[in-house]
């Protein structure tokens, strides 16, 4: 019986993944579905807030797609440079005298701020006291945009009156490293936070992708500002959920937003995942405990009753995998990869599994939530 109750949970776990959880996998939620028109009489004004620190090897190409955008209705770049090291803001110079960008150095960070979410507040408080735009675009200094993206964002916005429209920026898919696990870094985010509930004003399930969000000025400020999540290490899911309770959000994937951001090795993608996995359990040894088992359960335990079980309970490991691999197909058609990835995706689960366990492990140690030289975790011990 416990043999069986082993084989068989995995099977019913992937069965409710399938219908039971938004369909996240069909990846089906895309900024080129179900586009609004883009006939307008009146575009609203935007500001892009774009915190940097660090950036000086991309900020010319993330800088300078925004500067191209052939967005009808007023618009400006506030780049926040978050006390660079190397350079961030000269690169950033080099466009020139220009009316549509702004370079505003960044004040040291108060107690209580994570680096990212100060530098946004200082772009903010910056674009409000100087004209007031109906709407902030946040976005990163590593993500370009084609010229077409904010005005397809702002009519998606306006004509469905959203609070928050957010774009999951396609991440880069040249190493091998990233063949291994990036697809299924989005796959996990859309699991756990299914866009279909995302887009569904009746749900509670929010979240958003740091590296592209339109907020509406009057949203933001009805939820406390970017003040009322300043200790957030997982800063796009929080503004989600602030802003949800103003009005509609919209996530989805995009070919418009790209990241510029490489990630050669293994290791360079265990630090993105560990900077923020430990927070997302509320750094609770519980929660932790509970996800590392139950992602070997969910992942690890099909593969394993398949290869070493018999009867049914090999047919059901077989099955619980062939669903396994079937459900990754959509995301791994949208990054255009080889379909035999889907095969590799208990031993993906694995790795992942590690990573969370390792974020505990970075948060103990006192390096929680570690990026570009900081600790920002430490303050929600």
């Amino acid at each position: 019986m416990a043999v069986l109750l082993f084989c068989f949970v995995p099977f019913a776990i992937w069965l409710y993944l399938l219908v039971g959880r938004g369909f996240f996998w069909l990846s089906a939620e895309r900024d080129d579905r179900d586009e609004p028109s883009l006939d307008r009489e009146q575009w609203p004004s935007v500001t892009a807030v774009v915190p940097a620190r660090d950036e000086a090897d991309v900020i010319d190409r993330s800088i300078g797609s925004l500067l191209q955008q052939n967005y009808p209705g007023r618009f400006r770049v506030i780049l926040v440079d978050d006390q660079s090291r190397d350079g961030t803001a000269d690169a950033a110079r080099a466009f020139g005298r220009t009316d549509r960008l702004e370079i505003l150095s960044g004040q040291p960070r108060p107690a209580g701020w994570t680096g990212k979410l100060w530098a946004v507040s200082q772009g903010v408080e910056k674009a409000c006291s100087e004209d007031a735009p109906d709407y902030y675009w946040l976005t990163d200094a590593d993500i370009a945009h084609v010229p077409d993206n904010l005005r397809r964002l702002v009519a998606r916005a306006e004509s469905r009156k959203l609070a928050l429209t957010s774009l999951m920026a396609k991440l880069s898919t040249k190493t091998a490293a990233e063949h291994f696990l990036i697809p299924a870094f989005v796959f996990f985010f859309a699991m756990l936070f299914p866009f279909r509930w995302v887009n569904d004003p009746k749900r509670k399930t929010a979240a958003a992708a740091g590296g592209c969000m339109l907020v509406r000025r009057d949203a933001l400020e009805r939820a406390g500002g970017i003040a009322a999540i300043r200790h957030e290490i997982i800063d796009d899911c929080a503004l989600a959920r602030a802003m949800k309770a103003q009005g509609p959000i919209w996530l989805g994937l995009t070919n418009r937003s790209i990241s510029l951001r490489p990630y050669d090795h293994i290791g360079e993608i265990r630090h993105m995942v560990a900077r923020s996995a430990f927070a997302q359990l509320g750094y609770s040894k519980a929660m932790l405990l509970g996800t590392v088992l139950g992602m070997l359960v969910v992942y690890a335990a099909a593969p394993f009753v398949a290869l070493f079980a018999w009867n049914i309970a090999q047919l059901a490991g077989w099955a619980t995998w062939a669903i396994m691999a079937l459900s990754f197909q959509p995301m791994l058609r949208f990054y255009r990869l080889s379909p035999l990835w889907g095969i590799a995706l208990p031993v993906i689960g694995g790795f992942y599994a590690a990573f969370t366990l390792d974020s505990a492990i970075q948060f103990w140690r006192g390096r929680g939530g570690m990026w570009k030289g900081r600790a920002q975790a430490m303050g929600r011990a």
